[in-house]
C-alpha cells in the first residue's frame, strides 16, 4: 500500500462539507466588502519569495519546497500566498484597473517544518489583499473583514493583537537600537540570532528558541521609535477600531515573520486550542510590489489556515449547517424498471431535486438499507402499478409516513416540504 506523504491529509467525503461552509462564508463575507477572487499557480520561480519574504526568515531558509525543473530552473512551492498574488499584480498590471483594487485567495500553501495539529506540511489558506489604499481605513477594512468572517463563521474566543513596527524612516533608527542591545548579548544568542543580528535585526524578535525569547522580552520596542506619521496611522487605526467596537489590544511583541510587512501589523490568537495560537495574522506591506518589480503601491492583508480554522469551530463545540443529503431515493420494484429509475431521477436533478438510484441490482430490501444509510430524505418505489396509474408513494424515512402524488409532481411535492 502507499501511504499518504508526511505532513499532508485527506479531506474525506465525511468532512469536505466543513471547508465548503467555511469557504462559502469567507466568499459571502468578502462580496459585502467588494472583494473579488483571484487564483495563482502552486509553483512560482523562487526567486519571488527570496526578494518579498526575505532571505533572513525561517520561511526561506528552513522550510521552502525548492526544486530544480527540467528546464534548470529554480521553482518552489509557494510558502505563502501574498507574494504570488503581488507578482500577478505587477505581471497583468493591475495598477489600470479601478483602484483600490480589492481581493482573496484560498490556496494550498507548502512549508517544510514538523506537522503538528493544525499545521502540516500541505496546509491551505483563506487570504484577503487589498491594493492601493494608504489610509488606515484601508488596515480597518482588513481586520473588520477578518473579524467578520470569524464571527460569522462561530469563532469568538479571540483576541485582536495589534502592533506597528513602523515605515523606512524610523525602522532605521529601532534597527540600530537592536543591534546595540543584540550586541550586549551576542554570547548568549542562537546562531541564526547572530546572523539577523548583522543582517536583519527584527527578525531576532521572530525567533522561537525559548532562551532568545527570554533576552528580547527587554529589548527596546518599536512603538519607541515610530514617526509621527507611523503614530498618527496607528492612533486613526486605534479609533476606528473602538468606534467599530472590535476589541483589540497593543501588543509591541508582534513583528510578524515576513520581511514585507509595514507599519500595521495584527494577529487574531485564541486560547481554544489549549495553548495560545494564531488564527489569523497579517498587516501591511506598502514596499512589497516595488520589490517584486512594480510601482510603488500601498497594501494590506491577512491570510488564515483553513485547517486550524475548522480545529477551532470544533473546539468552541460551534456547529456547522447538516450535511446535505440525498433527497430522493428511487427504488426499483425489479431490475426490469431499471431504466424507468435512471429517467426518473434525471428528472428530478433537472428539477434540481437531490436524486439517486442503486445500479447493482440490489434486492428491494437491500435498496431501502442503502437509502437509510446514504440518510435519504424520501424514498419512492417505482414498479409496475406506478408506471401504470401514473401515481407513486412517497415515504419518508425518518418516521415511515407515506403519502401518494403523481410521478410528475414528484418534484414539486419533495420541494414544498
Amino acid at each position: 500500500m502507499i501511504n499518504i506523504p508526511k505532513g499532508t491529509k485527506d479531506v474525506l467525503p465525511s468532512e469536505s462539507y466543513k471547508w465548503q461552509q467555511a469557504e462559502a462564508l469567507a466568499r459571502k463575507v468578502c462580496a459585502l466588502y467588494n472583494a473579488y477572487e483571484i487564483r495563482t499557480p502552486a509553483f512560482e520561480h523562487t526567486e519571488l519569495f527570496t526578494r518579498s519574504i526575505g532571505d533572513d526568515t525561517d520561511v526561506v531558509n528552513k522550510e521552502m519546497y525548492t526544486f530544480t525543473d527540467k528546464g534548470g530552473r529554480s521553482i518552489t512551492l509557494k510558502p505563502e500566498g501574498t507574494a504570488p498574488v503581488a507578482r500577478s499584480y505587477v505581471e497583468n498590471a493591475l495598477e489600470n484597473e479601478s483602484l483600490p483594487l480589492k481581493m482573496y485567495y484560498f490556496s494550498p500553501v507548502f512549508r517544510y517544518e514538523r506537522p503538528q495539529a493544525g499545521r502540516l506540511r500541505e496546509h491551505h489558506q483563506f487570504g484577503v489583499e487589498f491594493y492601493g489604499g494608504a489610509a488606515p481605513e484601508y488596515d480597518f477594512e482588513v481586520i473588520s473583514l477578518a473579524y467578520t468572517f470569524l464571527t460569522k463563521f462561530g469563532i469568538t474566543d479571540l483576541t485582536l493583537n495589534l502592533n506597528s513596527i513602523g515605515c523606512a524612516t524610523c525602522r532605521k533608527d529601532y534597527n540600530a537600537a537592536l543591534r546595540a542591545f543584540g550586541d550586549q548579548h551576542k554570547d548568549e544568542l542562537c546562531e541564526t540570532c547572530r546572523t539577523r543580528l548583522v543582517n536583519n535585526p527584527l527578525r531576532m524578535l521572530d525567533c522561537k528558541v525559548p532562551s532568545c525569547k527570554e533576552i528580547f522580552a527587554s529589548a527596546p520596542k518599536i512603538t519607541d521609535y515610530l514617526c509621527d506619521d507611523c503614530v498618527r496611522h496607528q492612533e486613526r487605526l486605534c479609533a476606528l477600531l473602538k468606534r467599530a467596537r472590535i476589541p483589540y489590544v497593543l501588543n509591541p511583541n508582534i513583528v510578524r515573520g515576513l520581511d514585507y510587512y509595514t507599519k500595521t501589523v495584527f494577529e487574531f490568537v485564541t486560547e481554544s486550542l489549549g495553548t495560545q495560537g494564531t488564527v489569523c495574522g497579517g498587516g501591511r506591506y506598502d514596499r512589497l510590489i516595488e520589490s517584486v518589480g512594480g510601482k510603488s503601491t500601498p497594501c494590506v492583508g491577512f491570510g488564515m489556515g483553513i485547517e486550524r480554522l475548522l480545529m477551532l469551530k470544533e473546539a468552541v463545540q460551534s456547529p456547522y449547517k447538516p450535511r446535505e443529503r440525498v433527497q430522493v431515493m428511487v427504488i426499483s420494484q425489479s431490475p426490469a424498471y431499471a431504466d424507468d429509475c435512471f429517467a426518473l431521477v434525471a428528472a428530478l436533478r433537472k428539477n434540481g431535486i437531490r436524486a439517486d438510484c442503486d445500479n447493482t441490482g440490489r434486492s428491494l430490501k437491500a435498496q431501502f438499507k442503502f437509502a437509510d444509510k446514504q440518510q435519504a430524505e424520501y424514498a419512492v418505489v417505482l414498479g409496475e402499478n406506478e408506471l401504470s396509474s401514473g401515481k407513486i408513494a412517497v415515504k419518508r424515512l425518518r418516521d415511515g409516513q407515506t403519502e401518494e402524488c403523481p410521478i410528475d409532481a414528484l418534484s414539486e411535492y419533495v420541494r414544498a416540504k
